[in-house]
């Protein structure tokens, strides 16, 4: 069979879908592409056998219709160089030659027979559909994914918990020390339900999703989730599991609030961690009237430093240890030109809000405090 195709739009189209695939696969069909073509229409599949990427592209021209296999490295290290134009494709699918030719040059490769190649998982028994935006998806798994955990200890602490609610669609991420619940009360659910999905897809969406209107279609049930755009579709095994009552840990009467300018804290805070100690990385937050002192010290190397920030505080004085690289990251996963950090007292946790959240999203982070020697 014969198929002719854009070379850069082929090329941008197995870049897009070419991070599902893992560097070592207990299947070696894994470490190829699919490829199916049908009434000029050619869908591509990259699958790491937990996670299936499918996206698509116009031919050109195309004589009949086919499935085969192409090892991935190969067929875009073959493309990588061409400049856009229009390359064919003939495929003898007894011997499974691939002859590649085009304007100023031609390439053989062998490809493989399609047929081992693993059917993705399915949405078998009743499943949930969700039409939800794109860039509320997008940055429901942007300001979540961050506070996951890394280690397996506790498997469920790996992925964002997606808590759908009749009032809102909830985003959640923690590993324990640091916490992000994001509402969304755009989407709602009649029943409350809810998945963890995984890490690695997670973090293919937010390389995928688009900003603004663009629709996504999201459905699941409890193994398995897809999220389908006009561009791609994503299937995903789910991590099984209870996640643990992310409510019952967060604060619910904080008396102390300051607001303080996120971009000044941020370099106050790079600053100060440079003279703290390396291995605890700890920093002391000290709020008094309109003001904000943050330091830091290394006893091993009797290195310090301490600086002020102005801020709007009014209440008694309270002094607060944190984990400062965690405080970065909690702030620069923010938005907001301010920030308000509330707290209750030094031994429980401390809760850091966008200043002024955006219409119909309210986003809340939760960072434990460390012990202060002093």
């Amino acid at each position: 069979m014969k198929l002719k195709v854009s070379s850069a739009a082929l090329f941008g189209r197995l870049t897009s879908i070419n991070r599902v695939l893992n560097s070592k696969n207990s299947l070696p069909i894994l470490d190829c592409f699919l490829f199916e073509i049908e009434d000029k229409t050619m869908s591509i599949t990259a699958s790491d056998s937990e996670t299936t990427l499918v996206t698509s592209v116009e031919l050109i021209e195309s004589d009949e219709n086919a499935r085969f296999c192409i090892k991935a490295k190969t067929i875009q290290d073959s493309l990588k160089e061409i400049a856009d134009q229009p390359i064919t494709l003939d495929v003898n699918l007894d011997t499974m030659e691939i002859r590649g030719s085009y304007q100023n040059g031609r390439f053989n490769i062998v490809g493989e027979r399609a047929d081992e190649y693993p059917v993705p998982h399915r949405l078998d028994g009743e499943a949930q559909r969700h039409e939800i935006r794109q860039s509320a998806l997008l940055s429901g798994i942007t300001h979540s994914l961050f506070a996951t955990a890394d280690d397996e200890i506790r498997p469920v602490m790996t992925g964002i918990y997606f808590d759908f609610t009749p009032e809102c669609l909830v985003f959640v991420g923690t590993d324990g020390r640091k916490l992000v619940r994001n509402k969304d009360f755009g989407i709602t659910s009649e029943a409350q339900t809810g998945f963890i999905l995984p890490k690695k897809p997670a973090n293919i969406l937010k390389g995928l999703l688009q900003k603004g209107d663009a629709m996504a279609t999201l459905e699941f049930n409890d193994k398995t989730a897809v999220v389908t755009t006009a561009d791609f579709t994503l299937t995903c095994r789910l991590i099984d599991g209870r996640y643990p009552n992310y409510n019952s840990v967060i604060p619910q009467n904080n008396p102390y609030k300051a607001t303080v300018d996120r971009a000044a804290f941020i370099s106050t805070l790079k600053r100060v961690l440079v003279f703290s100690s390396q291995s605890s990385a700890q920093v002391k937050l000290a709020f008094k009237k309109d003001s904000l002192t943050v330091s830091g010290q290394d006893v091993d190397y009797s290195t310090s430093a301490e600086e002020r920030l102005i801020c709007e505080y009014d209440a008694p004085a309270i002094n607060i240890g944190f984990k400062g690289t965690l405080l970065l990251d909690i702030l620069g996963n923010l938005e907001s030109s301010e920030v308000v950090v509330e707290l209750a007292d030094p031994g429980r946790a401390g809760i850091i809000k966008p200043s002024v959240q955006k219409e119909g999203e309210e986003i809340l982070m939760l960072l434990m405090p460390m012990m202060l020697n002093d």
